[in-house]
Parts: C-alpha cells; structure tokens; sequence
C-alpha cells in the first residue's frame, strides 16, 4: 500500500504528464523516456522509505487481588505475566496472625540506627492509620520488618504473595521500558515512572508531570519516614522496598516523583520507613 507522501507524488507525476503531453503532443502517447523517468523517480522514493518501528505497548488486565487481614486488594496482571498488588500494604500483621510492632515515637524509631539494631518497625505516616488507610497510601515498613532474615522467617505479604526482590522489579520496569537500565544506580528510565502513577494533582504534586497509569500500578507517593524517625513529605515521591540487600544496613529500592516520567533504583537505609507492594508467587 502506498504512504501518503507516495501518493501525491504520484499525483503530482500525473499531472506533469498531463500537461506535459497536451502542450508539446497534443494526444500523443507518452514517451519512452518519460515512462522510464516517471518509474525511476517512484522506485528510487519507495527505496528510500524507512521502516516504522513500533516499540512494544505494555498491556494489563484486572487480577483476582486478594483479601487479607479484612482488606481486599486489587491487582493488576502484566503481559509478562506478573501478578502486582495495584495498592499499597497496610497490614499491621505477618501472614501468620503476628502483630508487626507499630512505633509512634520518633526517638524509639532512631534507636534502631543509633544502636545499629535490626528491630522491625511499621508506623503510619503522621502516626494517622485512619487518613492513610482509605486513601490507600498504605503503611510504611522498616526494611527488618519486611525481610524474613529479620523478622523472624515471617512473610509481610499474603501466603502465596511476596515482597518484589531487586530482580522482580527490573523485570516490571523492562517490560514497561526494555532500554531500561537494569544496573543503574540512579535513574533506570526516564519513562517507566510515568507508566507506574496514578493520573491527577489528587494525591499527587502539581503536575505529576508525564503520568498516565498505563501499566496500571497505581503508584502513590506515600513519602517515608527517615531512620532518624523525621517524616518527609508526603505527595512528592512514593518508595518501595525490594527484598534485596545492597550492604550492612542498606537495600535496593524504587521511586517515582512528581516531577517527571522517571522511575529510579537507589538504595535506602534499612533502618527507614518505606512503602511495600506485593507480588504473586
């Protein structure tokens, strides 16, 4: 089939014969030399089309989600055939009934950095559980509370579910982004981000720029809580724990902000207070 740009060229030779031929032969037959001309100009154009390379459109479709300590989460199934939560936890118990040791006070949440302890801790930002349960922002976990080397082999995340490793989550982030950077320390592309927000200024900063939500993930920004018990703010970056250590009281992580399609992988102090999402076995 012809592109357009072919098409008026091919119009516009038409027309040149056209006149070409009534002013100088009248009703003769056109050429040789004119046909040789007219085929010459129109291979040599189709030679030189480029080929349109369409990159790969991420896809998803509702998961089952799954209920848990009395919530239920919804999910999201990739093309690639992850299973993610689409909000984030806010379970104040292991998958095993235990409580997770809920830490109000600022001072007692910096003792864990300060006495290089590795005690797990979960907190609501502001200390407000009632805000930040129905807008879905979802709790905030110490890195000792979601890893079972730590936590006393527990799973923070439903039976049959688990806390994305550094692995799982470069594989959401190549799929949204296969010139990602999987080794990055920093930005790993500069638009799988804009793909894992949630649209609008609601939750987020103004203007959450490039976010579409077209992976469905549904990514907040939650804020944290600093190892020193500080909360910074919230509306203007989520982050996420992976299981994975970096170091001694270091682990990877990733973050999305307000102000660009980026998604990045840094790493955290184990010691501070991030955001957890799930991910089917």
């Amino acid at each position: 089939m012809l592109s357009i740009l072919e098409r008026i060229i091919l119009s516009d030779i038409i027309s040149f014969n056209f006149v070409f031929e009534n002013q100088l032969f009248g009703q003769m037959k056109q050429s040789n030399l004119l046909i040789f001309l007219q085929l010459t100009l129109f291979l040599s154009l189709a030679s030189c089309k480029k080929e349109v390379i369409e990159k790969p459109v991420a896809t998803f479709t509702p998961g089952a989600g799954v209920t848990y300590a009395g919530y239920h989460y919804p999910s999201i199934v990739l093309g690639n055939g992850q299973e993610w939560m689409a909000q984030n936890l806010n379970t104040t118990q292991y998958n095993d009934g235990t409580p997770i040791p809920l830490v109000t006070d600022q001072n007692q949440w910096a003792a864990n950095y300060n006495n290089v302890t590795t005690l797990p801790m979960m907190c609501w930002y502001n200390n407000d559980q009632a805000t930040y349960t129905a807008n879905t922002f979802g709790a905030l976990y110490n890195w000792y509370a979601v890893s079972p080397t730590t936590n006393g082999n527990r799973n923070v995340c439903p039976t049959g579910w688990h806390v994305p490793s550094d692995a799982d989550w470069n594989t959401l982030i190549g799929y949204l982004d296969p010139s990602y950077n999987p080794t990055a320390k920093g930005v790993q592309s500069s638009i799988a981000g804009g793909k894992m927000k949630s649209t609008g200024t609601q939750y987020w900063a103004s203007l959450n720029t490039a976010a579409d939500n077209s992976s469905g993930f549904s990514g907040l920004p939650g804020g944290g809580r600093y190892y020193d018990g500080i909360f910074f703010p919230i509306g203007l970056y989520g982050f996420w724990w992976s299981s994975t250590e970096y170091g001694t009281g270091i682990a990877w992580g990733r973050n999305l902000g307000f102000n660009d399609g980026s998604v990045t992988r840094d790493f955290g102090e184990k010691s501070g207070g991030l955001s957890v999402r799930c991910l089917r076995d």
